[in-house]
This record gives structure tokens, sequence and C-alpha cells, in this order.
């Protein structure tokens, strides 16, 4: 993988490891789910659109593509967001996290039906398996509380997460990033106006409360959907989902730093394990080399299969 999509990986390892903290904070203020989606939302739209505009013919766009369009805002946004913000009225933030490190086995599994060619080679399925394990280390001792339907509907964020990047992969490769959020993110914030609207909590929320949806709005939307797919054009659909085995990582260490979380040594072989997993996943083998054609080398093929050297 290139520089620039290591960095890409590894900013989205950070952006989208910490909205399972600011969601919970949000949900325990307490927000209603479509009030935390819609005000995402919104902000994200309202920070992107000044930059899809100015690349003109964002009307053009959303005419010629609307229908992969609108799939990708239901399966990435609209559906995954609202499942994901309601299960964690009930689960730890860290439990999201670390259910949704389940993602890039999905994705492989449904890249298959979506004809995708990414070579899959020992070394990636091995870089997944250890991904995986290391997410079962992180993921048994926190899988207390909440209930059959919350892990329900994190299970359906997973399948959304894991769908979407391959929709934008094969149908909308050629529709720039700006071009393809903006108008996702204001879909998603109609969506839930009105909900949103009903639900709205009858005081302003605190400080703390505010901070945290406006990191969703700026850095873990706007910012992320960004980074996001770039590295998908960077590295492909698949490779490009390994990041979420880093999200675990980042959501229990900011359960330690801001909720007094313990950090045992456990965790820290699931770290190693989820690092060398992605490393792993998301390195292409190394190519083998062409060696230069010479009069001692060069060889013609006879009409019957047989090779020989002049």
């Amino acid at each position: 993988m290139t520089a620039r999509g290591w960095f890409l990986f590894s900013l989205m390892g950070v952006v989208w490891g910490i909205p399972y903290l600011m969601i919970k904070v949000a949900v325990d203020a307490p927000l209603s789910p479509s009030v935390v989606v819609f005000t995402r939302c919104a902000l994200g739209a309202a920070l992107l659109l000044p930059f899809a505009l100015r690349q003109g013919g964002l009307v053009r766009t959303v005419r010629t593509h609307w229908l992969p369009m609108l799939a990708f805002a239901c399966i990435e946004i609209i559906g995954p967001w609202f499942t994901l913000t309601d299960a964690e009225r009930h689960l730890s933030s860290s439990t999201a996290g670390l259910l949704i490190a389940g993602v890039p086995i999905v994705g492989v599994a449904l890249a298959r039906f979506f004809g995708d060619t990414e070579h899959l080679g020992v070394r990636r399925m091995t870089g997944l398996a250890l991904g995986l394990a290391g997410v079962a280390v992180l993921t048994v001792p926190h899988l207390t509380g909440g209930d059959a339907l919350s892990l329900a509907e994190v299970l359906l964020t997973v399948v959304g997460y894991a769908t979407a990047p391959l929709i934008a992969a094969r149908w909308l490769k050629d529709v720039s990033t700006f071009q393809l959020i903006t108008p996702c993110l204001a879909l998603a914030a109609i969506v839930y106006a009105g909900p949103a609207a009903v639900t709205r909590p009858s005081e302003m929320p605190s400080a703390s409360v505010l901070a945290a949806l406006a990191g969703l709005g700026v850095i873990c939307t706007a910012l992320a959907f960004v980074a996001f797919l770039e590295l998908i054009k960077e590295v492909g659909p698949t490779r490009a989902t390994v990041f979420t085995y880093v999200n675990p990582a980042v959501a229990v260490a900011a359960g330690a730093l801001f909720l007094g979380e313990d950090l045992t040594w456990g965790i820290g072989a699931a770290f190693a394990l989820i690092l060398a997993g992605s490393v792993l996943a998301t390195t292409t083998g190394r190519t083998r080399p062409t060696r230069p054609v010479t009069w001692s080398t060069r060889q013609t093929s006879r009409a019957d299969g047989r090779v020989e050297s002049p």
C-alpha cells in the first residue's frame, strides 16, 4: 500500500474509532437517535456543500447516478447510523466499536456476490484471521449488558458498512467524493428532520453533549467520509474496510481515557493482533520482477505449442 494509502488508513482508524464514545455521550444526555443522526448529517452536509458546488455539475451528477447514490445513502448512512445510535442506548461505546470490527469479514464474503476481483491471497487471509482473533480477544470480556435487539441492530450496521463500499467502488467510482457524500448526507438529514423535530430536547444540551454532536458532524462525518472514499479509490473496497480492525482499539482507548475503563494485558495482546492483521490484510504481495528481454532469453512460440530459442 502507498504512503498515501497508509495515511488515509491511519486517519480512518482514528476518526471512525471515536464516534462510539461521542454517540454514547449524546444518547446518555439523553438525546433521541433521530436527533443525533439528523444533527450529524445536517452539519456534515453543510460543511461539504460549498466544495461540491465549487466542482460544478452537482445536479447533473445526481440525475445521472441517483439510483446507486440512493442505495449508498440508505445502506451506509440512513439505516446504519440510526441502528448503531439506537443500539448504544443499551450497549457501551466500546462494545459497539468492538462489534463493528466484523465489517471486513462480511465485506470479503459480500465481495464475491458483487463480482469483486480483488485477489485474496494467503497473506491477506491470514491478516483477516489475525484481526478477527484480536477482535475476539477484545470482544468477549465486553459483551455484557444490552439486549438481543441492540446486538441485532449492530449486526445490521455491520452489513450496511460492508456493503456500501462495494456499491461505491462498482457504480460510483467516477463520482467525486464531495458530490457523492453531500447529497447522501443531505438526504439523510431530510429523512430524520421530522422525527428529530418531534423528539427534540426540551432544553439546551450541556456543553459536553454539544461538543460530542459537533465532533460527530465535523470529524466523524465530513472529514471521515472524504478520507474514506479516497481510501476506497486508493486501495479498493475490501481492503479499505480493514481499518475497522483498528477502530475497536481506538474505542477501548477512548473508554479508558474518558470513562475510566481498565487497560489489561488481554487488551494489549488484542492491540498487537489487530495491528499485525491490519498490516498483512492491507499489504499486497511483491510483484515478481520481469527479466529484461535479450537475445539470449528471447523466445518464440511455434505453432505446435513448443517453445524454442532462436
